[in-house]
């Protein structure tokens, strides 16, 4: 309404103004004195759309200081790339303003930064969860962490259980933070359940999200945003987190897309084992545990550039600059220090163990911080005093070195696609049923119950 009462005043102020310069009785006015009335009239109106234009008060969006505000974010076309960021205020007039920022130029950015709808998640228009607690989101901090404002007018920051996303600095960390602002804009309620523990190390509340009924950390993992970890004892969800995270990794989403960082690096490596568990205590016999990284390639790979890191914020560890592996080789990178010798090298990790004893994924990731190859393990299924080892075992069939994230029938390792036997797929390898034990790489195991190829 605002607008167009100011164009009406604009054209009233036009015709006045024509009138009182130009001879009586031109455009039908009579005389001087009625154009004046007619620019009084006009310059009204123009103030009365003024005041209902969405600028009102002087509050940039007519947001009135202490209104309650919600945003939501608007996914924008596949031809105009756009998110539409719409915010309104609760006053006696309602204010509404969209800006229009482009998406993030990433791999299927649409499904990423979309609106949530439901779906595995949950609802998020449906009814909350009867044990939440309504908090306000004041500010998002990175991917995985965000500031909230609680009913008893008290402020907290909170980091979300069962979840890491790269750091600040990292690839993928402003997409990370871009995606939880996406679910969760500035000003929105959402609800917060606990698992075990209240806090972390860090005195941040550890909670689960809610908007309505869908997960906000699953829904993290599920576009993927971020990647799943157990933080024991705070592990309540954390099954469900992994099958998000293996839909995610499916489809090559988010910070799975092999191009993710930048151009992928063009060759076949691979980790091959992984000795989590150090002979005695683990903080006092660091080169106890160690990971290989094999080239299953036919070409010398320069691996400057290259890393290996775990599901932490800090462990990271880079290849010296210069070094190669060339086809069939294999190099082992040791928790603890020491001098590199061929290929064998040391992390020399500074004050603990690298690799959790109860479960990790090792990432190895390419010049660029895309991630080239993955290999994860849970917890021993035994109290036997063994090292917990994670380790590609030679098919006793044909030779051929079979995937350690799958039990039954041997899943090939080094390869581009596995599909079941008997359904359809691109191949060129075809499996039988098998027990998914680890991280589900190649998406066989389809509703996350465990066993893949049913």
């Amino acid at each position: 309404m605002g607008p167009i009462l100011g164009l009406l005043g604009l054209g009233g102020l036009l015709f006045g103004l024509i009138n009182l310069v130009r001879p009586t009785g031109r455009l039908g006015v009579a005389s001087r004195m009625r154009a004046g009335s007619v620019l009084g009239a006009s310059f009204g109106v123009l103030l009365m759309g003024a005041v209902l234009t969405p600028e009102a008060g002087g509050v940039p969006g007519g947001v009135a200081i202490g209104a309650t505000t919600t945003s939501t974010v608007r996914e924008g076309s596949a031809t105009t790339s756009m998110l539409s960021v719409t915010t309104t205020s609760t006053t006696s007039t309602t204010a509404v303003t969209t800006t229009m920022t482009p998406l993030p130029d990433v791999p299927q950015a649409e499904a990423i930064f979309g609106v949530p709808a439901n779906g595995p998640s949950g609802d998020p228009l449906g009814p909350m969860v009867e044990s939440a607690i309504v908090a306000t989101v004041v500010s998002i901090t990175d991917g995985d962490t965000l500031e909230v404002s609680l009913r008893d007018g008290t402020r907290d920051t909170l980091r979300l259980i069962g979840i890491n996303t790269p750091e600040s600095g990292e690839c993928w960390a402003d997409e990370a933070a871009l995606a939880l602002q996406t679910l969760v804009p500035v000003g929105t309620d959402i609800g917060l359940t606990v698992d075990v523990s209240d806090r972390d190390q860090f005195d941040r509340l550890l909670r689960y999200l809610w908007v309505g009924s869908m997960s906000v950390n699953e829904e993290l993992m599920r576009r993927g945003a971020g990647i799943s970890r157990r933080y024991p004892p705070d592990t309540g969800m954390a099954d469900r987190f992994e099958s998000a995270q293996s839909s995610a990794k499916a489809a090559s989403l988010g910070l799975w897309a092999p191009d993710a960082c930048g151009p992928a690096a063009d060759a076949d490596l691979r980790i091959v084992e992984l000795v989590a568990d150090a002979p005695g205590n683990d903080n006092e016999n660091l080169s106890g545990e160690w990971v290989e990284v094999r080239n299953l390639g036919a070409n010398l790979v320069d691996m400057s550039g290259w890393g290996v890191k775990d599901e932490s914020a800090s462990h990271r560890f880079a290849f010296p600059a210069g070094f190669t592996l060339a086809p069939g080789e294999s190099v082992t990178v040791y928790t603890g220090c020491g001098d590199d010798f061929g290929t064998d090298l040391y992390w020399c990790a500074v004050g603990s163990a690298v690799w959790n004893n109860d479960g990790d994924t090792a990432f190895l990731t390419d010049p660029n911080g895309n991630t080239h190859a993955s290999l994860a393990y849970g917890a021993p299924t035994s109290t036997t005093a063994a090292p917990t080892t994670t380790t590609e075992v030679p098919s006793a069939a044909g030779g051929e070195e079979c995937h350690p994230s799958y039990q039954g029938a041997c899943v090939p390792v080094g390869v581009e696609d596995v599909d079941c036997a008997g359904g359809s797929g691109d191949g060129p390898f075809y499996v039988g049923q098998v027990t998914v034990v680890g991280y589900d790489e190649y998406g066989l195991d389809g509703d996350g119950n465990g066993v893949g190829c049913e």
